[in-house]
């Protein structure tokens, strides 16, 4: 696949070399659950194309920034937080707490929100 980076934690998640708990895939997205959740729902929803950050990955291709977002609403569906409220975060550089430079969307859920989040 194209832009996918051996190195990369999540392009390694994609091609099937580390394993994953899948909760929706489509051809260029997939969502599988976090390894650290923060919230009783926490899934990750990824293009499987490699992008360090959402604003680089909505500049290069809009139309996958808008699937991604459907599917992270899709998730939080599979999940069953939908109808209770989610948050989605997009965390973007090292101030943002962004570990691994391939964009994600969190999807948590499951239990009250607070605010200011961080």
């Amino acid at each position: 696949m194209r832009g996918v980076s051996s190195e990369c934690l999540f392009c390694r998640i994609v091609a099937g070399a580390i394993p994953a708990k899948v909760v929706h895939e489509t051809d260029t997205v997939l969502a599988f659950q976090d390894v650290n959740p923060q919230a009783p729902t926490h899934v990750l929803v990824i293009p499987k194309e490699h992008y360090p950050d959402a604003a680089t990955m909505a500049n290069a291709d809009p139309a996958l920034a808008g699937e991604v977002l459907a599917t992270a609403g899709e998730a939080a569906k599979i999940s069953g937080v939908d109808a209770s409220g989610y948050r989605l975060v997009f965390n973007t550089g090292a101030d943002a707490t962004q570990t691994v430079f391939h964009v994600h969307c969190h999807v948590i859920g499951g239990r009250a929100m607070t605010w200011p989040p961080g």
